[in-house]
């Protein structure tokens, strides 16, 4: 009787311990696919003075992953791709830095984009964190998150210059 009670509990710890460490590797899947920052910015509206009001389009195949994401899309998209003007008082705006900055500087950003790196100070979501059902979208075996956030672009764009990553507005040509 304690050999069957034990070999029950040995077949169920090994079981769990395989669907946990399937679901935590599904995770590191899901989070390496963001690593190619593949997403949309759009302007939302003007925010308070020195902050983009923006939507963030992003891509996953785990909807909660594609949330997490969005703040580090936001101050990517901000730094390296810049967006499109819209309705609202939106403007186009250019990207502070160009993928050569980026890769001339790869170890700051790498630090920067960490989870829970430096880039979470200058992003906030401007929503309770509910996502409407125009904000989900099923798009093949993937799914389209959009989320609201602000984001501090006169922080980030001080911070950086004091960083020595990208050049003031006022050094000249």
């Amino acid at each position: 009787m304690k050999n069957r009670i034990l070999t029950v509990t040995l077949g169920l710890a090994f079981l769990l311990t395989g669907v946990v460490s399937t679901f935590g590797q599904a995770r590191k899947k899901a989070m390496r696919d963001m690593e190619d920052y593949r997403y949309e910015l759009e302007c939302v509206g003007v925010g308070a003075q020195g902050t983009y009001l923006i939507k963030v389009w992003t891509y996953s195949k785990k909807p909660k992953v594609a949330i997490a994401q969005a703040k580090k899309n936001a101050i990517h998209g901000v730094i390296f791709k810049g967006f499109p003007g819209g309705g609202q008082g939106c403007t186009s705006q250019q990207p502070f830095a160009t993928p050569a900055d980026e890769d001339k500087n790869i170890d700051f950003f790498e630090k920067f984009f960490a989870d829970g790196g430096d880039y979470m100070r200058y992003v906030a979501e401007s929503s309770d964190g509910s996502i409407g059902a125009e904000d989900r979208l099923k798009v093949g075996k993937e799914y389209k998150i959009g989320i609201v956030v602000s984001v501090q672009k006169d922080l980030l764009r001080k911070d950086l210059e004091k960083a020595g990553i990208i050049r003031a507005l006022d050094s000249g040509f």
